[in-house]
């Protein structure tokens, strides 16, 4: 399986060097001097880094085989990635063992399935596709998604009521005509 680290952005000065778009938690170990990046395509690589550094909140970096600017602007866009093995971190997993987990709740229902990850500020969040079809995202913390079981095949949420749509907190009688106590 491979992973994608960074997305070549922009070029950056005239010796051929680019701001990535980081996608890794390690940089500092995967941009470092000869380390060697396949490509996607592959056609454009394997790549070489020549050198790298961090600017700010971004990574600029210098490949082997690129020597000027014209040359770095045709990267752009172009991903770097890595081949990977199931990660062995306990509480750790890569976006692709996620993908296509069925959703649970901890009594067995079927909720849908995890289409994504996305990185929030807060925390991550798990992206799951509702049986229903809706898009749904949940905080992806140990109180809510207290079971990820990679080997079987799910997730089990335990998810507070009203996280999700198929909750459906008030039906259509229930909001059209409130109880005495709503009154």
């Amino acid at each position: 399986m491979d992973l994608a680290v960074a997305t070549i952005g922009r070029a950056h000065g005239l010796r051929g060097d680019v701001v990535l778009d980081v996608r890794t938690d390690v940089p500092e170990q995967r941009f470092t001097v000869g380390a060697v990046l396949s490509t996607d395509p592959a056609s454009a690589g394997p790549l070489t880094v020549a050198r790298a550094r961090r600017q700010g909140e971004q990574w600029v970096v210098g490949f082997e085989q690129v020597g000027d600017r014209t040359a770095a602007q045709g990267l752009r866009g172009l991903q770097l990635i890595v081949p990977v093995q199931d990660s062995t971190e306990e509480d750790a997993w890569y976006p692709y063992e996620l993908v296509g987990l069925r959703v649970d709740r901890l009594d067995g229902t079927v909720v849908g399935e995890v289409i994504g990850l996305e990185h929030l500020p807060a925390q991550d969040a798990l992206v799951i596709r509702e049986t229903g079809g809706e898009r749904t995202l949940v905080p992806f913390v140990r109180a809510i998604v207290p079971v990820v079981d990679i080997p079987g095949g799910r997730v089990v949420l335990d998810a507070p009521l009203g996280l999700l749509a198929a909750d459906g907190l008030l039906d259509e009688d229930e909001a059209a005509d409130p109880g005495p106590d709503e009154a």
